[in-house]
């Protein structure tokens, strides 16, 4: 059975950039954002807005949805560390979603 490499947000899109070889300022100036804060970003210390993530998506031909889904699993990884939770939580919460998708329809 083979792992498969798990990637935070920011090395994710590091790696859609450098694989495009865009460099950061370039990716940047397109986003219309200031360099230094997309180098935070690939370095998981910011976090980007929604915007921000449907504008990566497109400059990179990325899914929305998976994009979007990269970064949410990150928060749910955190959020889960810092409350010291274990795996139990993801189980219970997985089931309040279907609930509440449930509810919506």
């Amino acid at each position: 059975m083979s792992k498969q490499k798990i990637t935070f947000f920011g090395a994710y899109i590091r790696q859609l950039r450098v694989d495009a070889e865009l460099p950061l300022r370039k990716v940047a100036a397109q986003l219309d954002m200031d360099p230094s804060l997309l180098g935070k970003i690939e370095r998981n210390q910011r976090q980007p807005t929604r915007q921000l993530i449907f504008g990566i998506a497109k400059i990179f031909k990325q899914d929305e949805k998976a994009l979007l889904n990269e970064y949410i699993s990150d928060q749910i990884a955190y959020k889960i560390i810092d409350e010291s939770a274990d795996i139990d939580a993801l189980k219970v919460a997985e089931k309040k979603v279907e609930i509440l998708r449930n509810q919506k329809v």
